[in-house]
This record gives structure tokens, sequence and C-alpha cells, in this order.
């Protein structure tokens, strides 16, 4: 870009933070650089300075300067193979809204490693989309409901009715031990760290400070003598807030790989084809919303993956029959 550029916030952009609305805008350039020229002033919204926190308005005129950066290799850069693409099901699909019944082991998004999750994925297979965004995440291990914005009116709606409460989503979760309550909410406080490794966990609060409030609601669906499969109902999204909870709990989710039993989750991986599990027993089953164009209540479902109920199929019968 050697050259002043304007633009003209649209439908598409409004309510997008400035840092990311550049990153996107700019792809070639370094977000280290892009930070830099907002600090400096460079970037201005309306003839003004912003900070990289400001939320791009309707009509809002954005200014970008010329941005030189060093040349890049000339050798063809590494993209997903279209013969590497998922062939993600579709729940529902509109002009405002995707949902997918996404698989385990794929993330949603790039990165720690992970050059193309769903949303790159998705992105690269239809280029005539104009805006496409996560309306929540899954961790890469759960499988089911995923719900994609595909105009960023619909995104800033959804966002408002999960943080009012107004979204409703449940998974079924597969736990060691035997479950005892029919109906158990559960308030604990969880806080984010990182271990000597480097990698991210979450933990239950032991003090106010940084404590994220967490709600989840447990009903007992079935129990047998070794497992308890359980329908967890999130009041709050807290980053693996399931599985922390269920672990500070003494019933950690089968094939957890952080917080789970280890040595529990490695006899059932190398168990064979009657009581073989080899992913986290976590799927995101259903969710609620109203849909942010027509107002219609929605409510959106994935059946339980075919190993996952292979598994609960091999099982015994249930001693609350």
């Amino acid at each position: 870009m050697t050259t002043v550029e304007k633009w003209c916030v649209t439908e598409n952009e409004n309510d997008q933070r400035i840092d990311n609305f550049l990153f996107r805008h700019c792809k070639s350039v370094p977000k280290s650089h892009i930070y830099q020229l907002l600090r400096s002033g460079q970037i201005r919204i309306n003839g003004k300075r912003i900070s990289a926190n400001y939320r791009l308005q309707l009509d809002d005129m954005v200014r970008i300067p010329p941005i030189r950066i060093a040349p890049i290799d000339s050798r063809p850069t590494r993209s997903v193979a279209t013969s590497n693409f998922v062939a993600f099901k579709t729940l529902f699909e509109d002009d405002a809204l995707l949902v997918l019944d996404k698989p385990a082991g794929m993330a949603v998004h790039g990165g720690s490693g992970i050059s193309h999750g769903v949303i790159e994925q998705l992105r690269a297979q239809n280029h005539s989309w104009k805006f496409l965004e996560l309306v929540h995440r899954l961790d890469r291990e759960t499988s089911g409901v995923l719900l994609l914005a595909k105009k960023r009116s619909a995104l800033t709606e959804l966002h408002r009715q999960i943080r009012e409460g107004l979204t409703e989503k449940h998974y079924w979760a597969m736990v060691q031990g035997q479950w005892r309550h029919p109906r158990q909410h559960v308030k604990l406080a969880l806080t984010k760290y990182v271990t000597a490794a480097g990698e991210r966990r979450v933990a239950i609060a032991k003090n106010d400070h940084d404590a994220l409030k967490s709600h989840t609601i447990f009903k007992l669906h079935t129990s047998w003598k070794n497992f308890s499969l359980l329908d967890a109902e999130l009041k709050t999204g807290r980053t693996h807030q399931i599985r922390v909870h269920l672990a500070h709990l003494g019933f950690p989710i089968l094939g957890d790989d952080k917080y789970g039993d280890f040595e529990t989750n490695r006899k059932l991986a190398k168990a064979g084809p009657q009581a073989h599990l080899a992913r986290m027993f976590l799927h995101a089953h259903t969710l609620l919303i109203t849909h942010p164009i027509t107002q219609t209540r929605m409510t959106l479902q994935s059946p339980l993956p075919k190993d996952l109920q292979k598994f609960i199929d091999a099982l015994s019968i249930p001693s609350n029959n």
C-alpha cells in the first residue's frame, strides 16, 4: 500500500474493533506494525486518533496511511489444498447464519500450531462470502453445534443475546463415577494460568483476583457402575468451564487430556472395540437462540456422533433402569 486509503464503514464492519478490521484489510502487514501505526496516530477515524479497541460505527471514515513493508518472498506460499478441505455437515443456513455440526479433532480457528481451522477453511471454500465470523467457540476435541454469523449485524445481535442470557447451550458429558444428584447447580469461579511448559490452563479460582464467575447446571441422564452421562447446561461460557467444574467435583470427563483421569483415558484408548473411546466425551447437542433477523426462536440440534453412541451401546444395562 503506497498511497493513502480511505474506507467508509459499512454494515459488515459495524461494531468491529479497528485492530481486527485492519488485520483483515492489511493481511500482509505484521500485527506489530499495525499496532505501531495506531499508537502513533497514523490511522485515523473521521480525522481523529483512536485506540486499538475502538469499535467502528456505520459510516465512519477510516484513513489508512501508506504502508511500506519488506518485500515478500517470491516463493509460493503454503495454502490449504482443496483436497484437504473438510466437508462440514450443515445444520442450518440462510443469509445471516451458518450452523455446522463440528467434528471432534477440528479446531474452530487457526493458531497454536494449527494453520487452518473451521473458519479458515470455510473462508477459503467460499470466496463470495463478504463476512463470516464465529459467534462462539468449541474446544478442538468437542463436537457438535457451532454457530457462525454471515452478517456483522447478526453477529452483534447474537453476542447481545449471549451476554443477556437469552440463549441456551446444552452438552452431553460422560464422566467417571456415579453422579448422585438429578439436578445440580455448580457456581465456581474460574481463573486462567500458564503451565511451566507454556500451555494455557483453567482452574477454580482461589480468590477474587482475576476470577471469572461461572455457572453450569448438570442433570443426570443415565448412570452405570463406573460412568454417568450428564446433560450440562452452560449459564456462562468460560473457557473449559464444563471440564474444570466436573474435574474439581471428582467426576472428570472421559477422554479429557487436560483435566481428566489419565490412567482411565489410557485404558479406554487401548480397549477393544466394545469399550474403546479415543476422544473426549463432550458433545454440544442443543443450542437455542432467537434468529437475529426474523426474531424466530430456533432450536439447533446435533445428534450424538457414532463413536460416542457406540461407546454408550457397549456399556452394560444402566443401573437406574
